[in-house]
């Protein structure tokens, strides 16, 4: 976009002019860095992305710094140490609850603010030294981190903390993703009418999609391309986890990443000297979550959520999914990424990453959507005027947010943000019951496994005659077997008052 033509955008259009990511190769010898430093050196990164003469008096005129939720240690306020890193003292301080969401709902909040003269020069990001972090809990060894003050806290903090699990759920051990998004895989099977291995042969050559992406990302903590054929086989590098999924198809969290996007009105770019080339801007966000418990969802194949807020958001940005020439679903888990082009109409047809996913790319807990937003933002850079679209997942497909993105200025001119909750509520749910003691129908299910690979407990979603729905576990062989090797979906059982399921 020539300098004159932007001269004539409104000055307080939002843009993200400047992006960072960070591996430390802990793996390969590289030395460690507690997560406020390494979001640190990825926001130089990202100042230095804008391509001003002076990234360090960018970072230093600050007025915001957000901080998605960090995992791998615990800070009062992470804004403040990144902060006092980079030479800025920003009136705004924001910190997160945990979601894999919210780097997306930052964003959407700063563009808002920036549209509104609540911002002007806003950095957001996260970072996760997860393999440090559990190497030291092993060793019972001191990082020697920074702790800060009681009185530390940040000036905003986002994000609802409501319960994500039951407290029948938390009781039967079931709150964990590794559990529950197989529960969603063989719902979304039974629903496609396959067998077991059909399926799996689907679902891995989706996988192996997403290991081709990875491969050629730089920032991809695993680069290796991986075959349909080894994603779906069972291993001793590739263990079964929680049926039908291997390690494999399970999000990849033992990474050390950081990521950061620096964002700035259309005025604030010209008068940072901001090359026009750099510029990609958010057309529109949303947000919504399904219900808090899975146990009260309508359908465990089904995402009024992702349905609603994501068509929502392509709505606001005036473009349909046929005008998307890149796209970046969250993909924890592959029925996350099903569900998800399920709901929006995606298809398969297309590439449904523009990282490689969370299995490949690396899946940094709360902050892998900053790394999406970056990549997405060197994808369209390098494809001029095309539109792209993020997706971002918080919790058991719980907290969803939306947004789209091109280099051209909004087709509308302005960006535009919605909160789509009470549209989702609409929907409703269904009752949770605890203490059932009769028939049920499964609904879904999966079977845990221990770390040598041996079938451990099975986890059950079932109705009762009156359609309520009522979680079920089993240790049984003959129940195990049958969720791994035949089709439970939609089969007769019976529940004991304890939840214990007989066939």
């Amino acid at each position: 976009m020539p300098a004159p033509v932007a001269r004539t955008l409104d000055p307080r259009l939002p843009v993200l002019v400047g992006v960072g990511q960070l591996n430390i190769r802990v793996d390969r010898g590289e030395a460690p860095a507690e997560p406020t430093e390494m979001l640190a050196r990825a926001a130089r990164q990202a100042a230095a992305d804008t391509g001003v003469a002076d990234p360090g008096a960018l970072l230093a005129g600050l007025d915001t710094v957000g901080v998605v939720d960090i995992l791998s240690w615990r800070y009062r306020d992470p804004a403040a140490l990144v902060a006092a890193a980079l030479g800025a003292d920003p009136d705004r301080r924001w910190a997160t609850v945990a979601g894999g969401n919210y780097p997306q709902t930052l964003l959407s909040r700063a563009a808002t603010d920036i549209a509104a003269g609540r911002a002007d020069l806003v950095l957001i990001g996260g970072a996760e030294a997860w393999r440090t972090r559990t190497a030291a809990r092993a060793s019972s060894s001191d990082l020697g981190w920074t702790v800060q003050d009681e009185g530390a806290a940040p000036t905003d903090r986002f994000g609802d903390d409501t319960p994500l699990a039951a407290p029948d759920e938390i009781a039967r051990g079931l709150f964990l993703p590794v559990a529950l998004y197989p529960i969603f895989e063989s719902a979304l099977r039974a629903a496609a009418g396959r067998t077991q291995a059909e399926h799996q042969r689907v679902v891995s050559e989706l996988w192996a999609a997403f290991s081709e992406v990875a491969a050629a990302n730089p920032h991809a903590w695993i680069r290796d391309v991986r075959s349909a054929e080894e994603i779906r086989t069972v291993g001793s590098g590739n263990r079964m986890i929680g049926h039908p999924y291997p390690k494999v198809m399970n999000s990849n969290n033992s990474v050390e990443q950081s990521a950061a996007l620096v964002l700035c009105s259309v005025e604030r770019a010209l008068d940072l000297g901001v090359p026009t080339d750099r510029w990609v801007f958010p057309w529109s966000g949303t947000d919504a979550h399904d219900t808090w418990w899975v146990g009260n969802r309508v359908s465990l194949h089904r995402s009024p959520a992702i349905g609603i807020a994501g068509t929502k958001a392509l709505s606001l940005a005036g473009v349909g999914i046929d005008d998307l020439a890149h796209v970046d679903v969250y993909s924890c888990f592959p029925s996350a990424v099903q569900v998800a082009v399920d709901e929006l109409g995606l298809g398969y047809d297309r590439p449904l990453t523009v990282t490689g996913g969370l299995s490949f790319a690396g899946g940094p807990w709360n902050n892998y959507v900053s790394h999406s937003i970056a990549t997405m933002a060197d994808t369209l850079r390098a494809d001029a005027g095309a539109v792209g679209f993020v997706t971002a997942n918080g919790g058991f497909l719980t907290k969803h947010a939306f947004g789209v993105y091109s280099t051209s200025p909004p087709s509308r001119g302005r960006f535009a943000h919605r909160d789509c909750q009470a549209e989702v509520d609409d929907v409703g749910s269904v009752p949770l019951v605890t203490d059932w003691e009769g028939a049920v129908r499964i609904e879904g299910a999966t079977v845990m496994h221990d770390r040598d690979g041996a079938p451990e407990k099975a986890f059950i979603a079932t109705r009762t005659p009156d359609r309520h729905r009522a979680w079920c576990t089993s240790t049984a062989e003959d129940v195990m077997s049958l969720i791994t090797d035949d089709e439970p979906v939609g089969l007769a059982a019976h529940r004991a008052a304890d939840g214990t399921l007989t066939l």
